[in-house]
Formats: structure tokens, C-alpha cells, sequence
């Protein structure tokens, strides 16, 4: 009989979790500062392009795969490089594609070590000169892997 008592007082005095109101804080949660994102994303301020094909020799084409593909350590080495690619179209058919941010990155590309390297190399390895096309660029989306 004494535990009923004592739950009907236990009601009037404590009233259910439902009913009780929350305290209020008296400090906030600490929020961590988010990095702004900038303005204008890295790929966004590619501008101008390069597109140059070549045609390898027959049986040179193995060469000059290996020749492109070392040609990314020169690459590297331009600062103003925003992207470079060495693409291969079919069994003889080999390209370059090259993304720059102003013309001057693109003409200071075309002068560059690799050009001249690949210039060494051409009538060793190519049937025809190569073909330079010269484009800007109008959109582009590059993951940021780093």
C-alpha cells in the first residue's frame, strides 16, 4: 500500500519525460570554420589548347609510344601546363593534348624542351610532320586527385 502512495505523490511531483521541458544551454556547440571554397576552381581558368596528331613510321610505332610517354616527365616540368595527354587514336595514330591557361603557357609549350626533343626525333620515327591544331577550350571538368 505504501509503494501506491508513494507513485501517486511521485506523479504529482515529477511530472512524465514527455512533459519536462528541455534545459537551455548556456553555451554553444563550438562550430569548426569551413574553407571557403575559391572563387574559381583550378580547371575552370583553362583556356587554350593543343591538339597535335602524329603518324608513326611502319615498326616505329612502338618508339614513338614510349618517346610520348616519357614525354610527361618534360611535361611536368612546365609550370603553365595546366593538362597534358598522350593519347593513342590506332595501331600508327598518336596525339597530344595540351590545356594552358593563357597563350603566352601555350607558346612557351610549343618552344619548349619537349617540342625540340620531339622535333630530334620526328624524321626518325614519323611519317609526315606533325599536325598542330590550335583551340579554346569552351568547358572542362579535371578531378582533383591531389
Amino acid at each position: 500500500m505504501a509503494a501506491r502512495v508513494m507513485a501517486k505523490y511521485l506523479k504529482k511531483v515529477v511530472p512524465p519525460p514527455s512533459v519536462m521541458r528541455r534545459r537551455k544551454r548556456i553555451f554553444k556547440k563550438p562550430r569548426l570554420a569551413k574553407a571557403k571554397p575559391s572563387a574559381e576552381p583550378k580547371w575552370q581558368v583553362v583556356k587554350m589548347a593543343l591538339l597535335i596528331r602524329f603518324e608513326a613510321k611502319s615498326g616505329k610505332e612502338d618508339e614513338l609510344a614510349s618517346c610520348l610517354r616519357a614525354g610527361l616527365t618534360r611535361a611536368k616540368q612546365e609550370p603553365a601546363t595546366a593538362s597534358w595527354f598522350a593519347i593513342r587514336f590506332g595501331p600508327s595514330t598518336f596525339a597530344i593534348f595540351v590545356t594552358f591557361a593563357e597563350e603566352a603557357a601555350r607558346q612557351a609549350h610549343l618552344a619548349g624542351s619537349l617540342a625540340a626533343a620531339l622535333e630530334a626525333k620526328s624524321a626518325d620515327l614519323l611519317a609526315r610532320p606533325p599536325m598542330i591544331e590550335k583551340g579554346d577550350v569552351l568547358a572542362a571538368k579535371l578531378a582533383d586527385f591531389g
